[in-house]
């Protein structure tokens, strides 16, 4: 017997996490009944729904690697219409979505796949795994800025934790900027906390993963270390 949160990440439906949202939304049934509850348990035999579709373990993992473009929304879908970065794999029969998220209006790397297990470890804060971003901004930052960017930058309320920022070039002005944490437009509202504005943003890094030479908009399957390195975080 497992819970069903557990389950349903290692049935490829979505992280643990995000599992007991739906949970709580009353979207799951275990043989026919709604279940809200975070301490259900499932075992052999019992018949789990997400959604009114049969879940299972039998699902092929897949673990895609993307360069996400500019608007485009990082979702499975969009009540809106928008296109989103499912809507750009094509050939792929597993149902898979996106991990973390990258904003609208911002592009780079991108990890999609239907491992709950690895996109638990990638999100999870425990284990505090570096994200860096390439921002090209309106002016380079002076030393002081850049001090007090990296140690004392507080957010609705809250500290950020330690981050790093990397001149690149000073023309035109790109920074590097390094982060664990994943609060909304982050990198963006951190940059506007020392009187700079992010003309574009590009994340380039997750821990040892990096976009290499993937076009904006493109994907690729993951390498076997590539996907080691995500199982043994």
């Amino acid at each position: 017997m497992e819970r069903l949160q557990k389950f349903m990440a290692e049935c490829g439906v979505c992280s643990r996490r995000k599992a007991e949202e739906y949970i709580k939304e009353g979207k799951v049934t275990v043989n026919g009944v709604v279940v809200t509850e975070m301490g259900t348990k499932v075992g052999e035999g019992d018949v789990v729904r997400f959604s009114g579709r049969v879940i299972n373990k039998e699902e092929k993992k897949v673990y895609i690697l993307m360069n996400k473009p500019e608007g485009c929304v990082t979702a499975v879908t969009d009540d809106r219409g928008r296109k989103t970065v499912v809507d750009l794999v094509k050939g792929v029969n597993e149902r898979i979505y996106p991990v973390g998220r990258l904003d609208y209006n911002t592009s780079g790397l991108l990890i999609l796949t239907n491992d709950g297990d690895v996109a638990n470890k990638l999100t999870h804060p425990k284990n505090k795994i570096d994200k860096v971003y390439e921002a090209r901004i309106k002016r380079i930052p002076e030393p002081a800025e850049i001090f007090f960017f990296e140690s004392d930058i507080f957010l609705d309320g809250r500290k950020t934790a330690p981050a790093k920022l990397e001149i690149i070039t000073e023309e035109p002005p790109v920074v590097n900027v390094t982060i664990h944490e994943g609060r909304n437009r982050q990198v963006r509202r951190m940059l506007e906390e020392i009187d700079n504005k992010v003309i574009s943003l590009k994340r380039v890094k997750i821990g040892s993963l990096s976009l290499g030479s993937l076009k904006k908009g493109k994907y690729r399957e993951m390498m076997e270390e590539e996907v080691n390195y995500l199982k043994n975080l």
